[in-house]
Parts: C-alpha cells; structure tokens; sequence
C-alpha cells in the first residue's frame, strides 16, 4: 500500500519537566507564530498583504497569477465588510483555465436539498442572496509572458457590509495557523476540553474573550478531524516510520565508505523494529580530544510526525562557535532511552567523559547522566529555565508575576550559598507558592541551575547568548520540512560541513593598553578568547588592591561598582585564585586576577593560564601562513606613521588641514566600494613596509 510523502515536521518538545501532561510550555520570549512553524512551513505572503494599503479593484488591473489577483480581492473585501469565493472557470485545451470568476460569499441562491425521510430535518438559514459584487479575470500572454487582468468588477452588494469585530467571524477569516494547531492538539493530548483550551489561548496571547481569529467551534471541528485522520493514518505512519528508518540506517552504512571514521548505533525492539538511532562524523571525535571538556546536549525538537525526540551534541571551539559532535533520534523520553543515547554518545567518543554537560530541565535525563556519566559535573542551562518561568507562574501569579520575576532575576545572580536560599524562601512566602510543585522542583535541582552553585564548574563561555545564538543558526538549518529521515540525514551533514567552513580564522587584533601581558596573550590566543581577556585586562586598570596580612588581596572597583574580590597568590607554583572564580568558570582569567598580576610586576602570564581550548594552534582550521599575525602588524606600524606624519603637516595651516580632510573622505570612500579579497596580500602588505616613505 503506498501512501503520499508527507513532511517530517518539528515542534519544540513541550512536555514539562514535571511530568504532568496539564502542564502546558509556553517558551518566553518567542513570538506568538513560535520557532516551529518557522522552521517547518514559511507561507508565502503576497505582495499585497493586509498590512498594507489595498485600493479598490479596477477594470484593466494586471496581476502576475490568479492568486495574487485572489489575495488582493480577499485583502480588499475584508477591509469593506465581506468576504469573496472562488465561482466558476473556464478552459481550452491551448491556453488551460483562461478565465477566473471571483463573487461576493453572498453571491446567487442556494438550491433546496433533498430532505431525507426524518421526521425533524434541519433547515439552516442561506446567507446567499444573490448579490452581484464580482470581479473577473481574463488571461492573456504578452511578449511571451502570462498575466491575468480584470475585465469585470462590480462593487455593488444588496446586504449590509460587516464592521471589522462581525467580518473577522465570516468563515473565511477564521484560520487557525499552524502554530495554534500544534498548540491545539498539544492541549488536546493533555486532556484539555474544547473551551479550556479556547481560554488558555485567549490567555497566553493576551486577548479578551471571544477575541481570537477563531471560534470554539472551529477549534472542535479541528480537533475531530485530526483525531479522525489519525486514526485512518495511524498504520500508515508506522509503515512509514519503519521504511524511513531503514532508509536512514542505509545512509548510515553508505556515510562509513565516505568517512572511515564514521560511527553510527541503533537499537531495535523484541518485533525487530527500529526504536532509537545515533551517529556522529571522523571530524566530531577528533574535535572532542580537543573541546570536549563542555558538551550541550539539546533535546528541545520532536518530530511529530514519526514521533522520535531529536538529541543533538554540542561543544564550543576556541572562536566561540558551536561544534557538532553527535545526533539521536529517540522514540521516547524515558530514563532508560536517555542511558542508551548517552552510552552510545561514549563509547563514539573513544571512553571520554565530559568534564561538563548541559542540558533542559529533564527528569529521565538527569536520572540517565547520574548514572552515565557520574564523574561528570551536569548543569541545567540557564536559558531553559529561565524559557519556562512565564508559564508556571504568569497566570498563577497576574499582576504580582513582575515583581516575582525581578526577585528571581536578582536570586540568579547572588553570589553567596547561604543569601540565596534565605533569599529563595523569603521570595516563595511572599508570592504565597509554598506548595507549588514548580517551585519545588527549581529548589530541588537549585544545584544544576543556579550560578552561585555552578561557578566553579567549567562551562567554558557555554552560557552566552552568543553561545546560544549560534545553537539556533544550526538548528534553522536542518529543522526544515523534510519527506523523510534520510534527508534530515543529509541536511545534518550539510549543516556539519557548513559549520566548519564558517568557522572563524586568523584575523588582526588590535592592541588597547600596550601591556606586556596583553602583548603576549596575543601571540597565544584566537581573537575570540583574546578578545575576552583583552577586556578584562582593560577593565583591570579600573581596579585598586590592597595586600592583607597572609599574602592575599583584596581587589576593588575605584568607583565600587561591584562587589569586593579576594585574591590569592600563591608564588611558590606560580597558582593565583578569586573568589569570582571566572578562570574556573570560563577558562580565561578575571580582571581581579589580572590586576594582582600587574601588581606583582608579571610582564607575562603563567602559562597554566593559557588554557589549551582556546589557543591558537588548537584551532581545527588550517593557517596557511604563519606570518600572517607579524606581517599585520608591521603594515599597521607603517599606517600609524603615515597617518602620525599626516596629521602634523596638516595642522600647520587651515587650507592643508581642509585639503587633507577633502581627500581623506574620498579615499575612505573608495576604499569602502573596492570588492574584498578573501586571502591577505601578505606580500604586498611587506613591500609597501619596505619602501622608504618620501
């Protein structure tokens, strides 16, 4: 039996961390059409959209398409009070359907049905009653190209056009997008009613009652429908699953001929069918011996089509960029299924734990690391905690969520053990949630999630929004609607190989204080992580010590903008340590640290303070030409000397001074519309050097 491809479409997986089905996810932030349907299906918008001006149709209007005529119609009819429908079209056999007729929903008169032999038949109302408002389409070719005009419009109704509050309820308006489907049926699976989930809608977009571009009833009759379809396709689906799945193993065996390296596993169950995949690339393993110290593993996608939750495995390089090192397919979220993907995601990666690994609030999922990966630290990632917070306790809360969500921000950034969990009952009594099992469950996985517990484990920059952002550029990238899981297959190694083509290469880092210590870090970092230091060298210089007793300091802002620091110095073994715990946290050390070192008249860093992760010669990316840093900066030398020698001899009268800046605008200028070359003229960087300046 064949059945027609049908998308493999991805939603966020919603179910909550506290395994109550009820519990319904809004992710903060987002906007209302949500990532999803993002991903998956992008409507074509029309040019003439609703947001935009629609003036009235007129005869001898061109169109490119029968539909842009359509929407236009459409845009146009709802802005006056009705809505339009498709009527009749006519064909020949050279030119297809030459003409389109477009009539007001109102438009002719039903014809009387056959009553069937009950004793209480329905009658239902007509609304037709034969008005004339039309507009029709004739097709024509010019010039070899195929454009639609109107040859008939009519404007004239014989009924009272709607206000804008009445016309949005005409059945034509009333689009459930695809976001509120998958909210919907979502709702529905929880065992939500019809009207609940009419209200949580109307609650979680912000609208009064009766204010959404639907009804009650279109939200029933959807729900009906799906129910049915699923039912009808259910065996189909399987079938489709398990031939897909096959397909996918094949691509797996096909992908080690390609890449000897390649490693892939899966599970199948007591019938021999497929239930759990994973697979990672020769690459990914050699870029873990390197940046495998932090790993993300992400499970925030399922297909809703096949059913199967998405894992995928991250770690940062030393640009700051995300690395792929592994994929899962899971067909459920148990704890035993999470052991499996982390088993397999091990023994890919030659036996080597992470140091370091996150993920979303997941009870399987931190029950499956326990025992995994028990020598490893688990960290429930900020974001996803903080995506969650608007949809446990805004509507509990109402007008009291603001001030519980700046408490909680405030809660996020303590530093000290002991203030926060004071801070945190005190919060919990205030807002009356003593007996709310959200809170409960945040409380109990506290030492996951919140950074005064977490500042001494290596997250290695993991935890920045930049971090973040480029999670989500690899996810755009392979979230798309797909026919099957070999293409999603395919689309993931697309997506590996453009991530390692983008990554970021040697590049000139300017100077700022003229530091020994920033000198050196220079010639040792990549511009990513020499950038950070760069900055906390530069904040440094803001900074007084004062030396106590034992040989520590106590480090402080000139303008006490933050907290005061204790460092510690140890000069036996060369060790430094703050209480801000940035170098444990990051990798790179912290202003207060630096500080210390200037004191003590350090010209470089210890070379313990150059973590491997972020140096130069870790990086994946080949550098063709080791000279290339020297040769910027000697060209950099010269520019400065022109420019030094520029500015003197301009200064010694206004006219030099206009002339000089007259063409120093149109240099800029050219400069800016001269194309750009890829590889550094290196050579010719060193022959402008050497040429003496007359």
């Amino acid at each position: 039996m064949t059945m027609k491809p049908s998308n493999n479409i991805w939603i966020r997986h919603q179910q909550c961390p506290c395994g109550d089905w009820k519990c319904y996810i809004k992710y903060e932030g987002e906007d209302q059409t949500s990532i999803s349907s993002q991903l998956v299906k992008s409507e074509t918008v029309p040019s003439s959209s609703l947001s935009e001006a629609v003036f009235t149709p007129y005869v001898g209007q061109i169109f490119k398409s029968d539909d842009d005529a359509f929407e236009y119609y459409s845009g146009f009819a709802r802005k006056n009070g009705f809505s339009i429908r498709k009527a009749r079209s006519t064909e020949s056999q050279n030119l297809g359907i030459y003409r389109r007729d477009f009539v007001c929903y109102r438009s002719g008169f039903n014809q009387p049905r056959k009553k069937a032999n009950v004793e209480h038949h329905r009658e239902r109302k007509s609304v037709r009653c034969g008005c004339d408002a039309k507009l029709y389409l004739t097709k024509e070719i010019v010039d070899g190209v195929t454009q639609w005009y109107v040859s008939q419009f009519s404007n004239v109704h014989n009924h009272e056009l709607l206000e804008d509050d009445q016309v949005r309820l005409l059945p034509a308006y009333r689009k459930i997008q695809e976001a509120d489907q998958e909210r919907i049926l979502l709702l529905s699976k929880a065992g939500f009613p019809v009207n609940r989930i009419v209200k949580v809608l109307e609650l979680e977009k912000g609208v009064q009652p009766g204010q959404l571009p639907f009804i009650e009833k279109d939200v029933r009759n959807f729900v009906r429908t799906c129910k049915k379809t699923v039912q009808e396709n259910d065996a189909l689906l399987t079938e489709k699953r398990e031939n897909d799945m096959q397909e996918l193993v094949e691509a797996c065996k096909a992908m080690v001929e390609k890449d000897a390296d390649f490693v892939y596993d899966y599970t199948v169950d007591e019938n021999g069918k497929f239930e759990n995949i994973a697979w990672s690339y020769g690459d990914s393993i050699r870029a873990y011996t390197v940046f495998g110290d932090v790993v993300t593993f992400d499970t925030t996608y399922r297909s809703i089509t096949y059913g199967l939750l998405l894992g995928v495995w991250f770690g940062i390089d030393n640009h700051g960029n995300a690395i792929f090192f592994g994929c899962v397919l899971l067909q459920d979220e148990s704890s035993n299924s999470f052991a499996w993907a982390l088993q397999a995601f091990v023994r890919f990666m030659r036996g080597r734990h992470p140091q370091t690994i996150l993920t979303d609030i997941e009870s399987g999922l931190r029950d499956a690391i326990t025992r995994e990966l028990s020598d490893s630290k688990h960290v429930i990632c900020i974001w996803h905690v903080l995506s969650k917070i608007s949809s446990w306790f805004s509507f509990p809360l109402g007008s009291q969520y603001a001030g519980f969500k700046a408490e909680f921000d405030i809660l996020c950034h303590l530093e000290s053990i002991e203030d926060f969990e004071r801070q945190w009952d005190i919060m919990v009594a205030r807002f009356g949630l003593v007996s709310d099992k959200h809170i409960d469950l945040l409380f109990s996985y506290r030492a996951s999630w919140s950074l005064v517990y977490i500042r001494n484990y290596s997250l290695a920059r993991t935890l920045t929004a930049e971090f973040s952002q480029s999670l989500d550029s690899f996810f755009k990238r392979i979230l798309n609607a797909q026919t099957c899981l070999q293409v999603f297959f395919e689309q993931v190694g697309m997506a590996v190989n453009l991530g390692k083509l983008n990554r970021e290469g040697m590049q000139y880092m300017h100077i700022k204080t003229c530091m020994p210590i920033e000198e050196h870090a220079r010639s040792i970092l990549t511009p990513y992580a020499f950038n950070v230091l760069q900055n906390e060298i530069v904040l440094s210089l803001q900074y007084a010590t004062t030396e106590l007793v034992n040989g520590s300091y106590l480090v402080r802002h000139y303008k006490k903008m933050d907290a005061e620091r204790l460092v510690i110095w140890m000069p036996e073994d060369e060790q430094i340590h703050c209480s801000c715990k940035e170098f444990e946290h990051s990798g790179i050390l912290c202003r207060h640290s630096l500080r210390v070192l200037a004191v003590k008249n350090y010209f470089q860093l210890p070379p313990k303070y150059f973590l491997l992760r972020w140096q130069i010669e870790s990086s994946l990316v080949f550098v063709n030409d080791q000279n290339t840093q020297r040769s910027s900066d000697e060209c950099a030398q010269a520019f400065h000397s022109v420019a030094a020698t520029l500015l003197t001899e301009s200064l010694i009268s206004k006219e030099r001074f206009d002339y000089v800046h007259r063409e120093l605008i149109g240099i800029l200028e050219h400069v800016k519309n001269m194309p750009v070359i890829e590889e550094y003229a290196t050579n010719v960087a060193d022959n402008n050097v050497s040429e003496p300046i007359g």
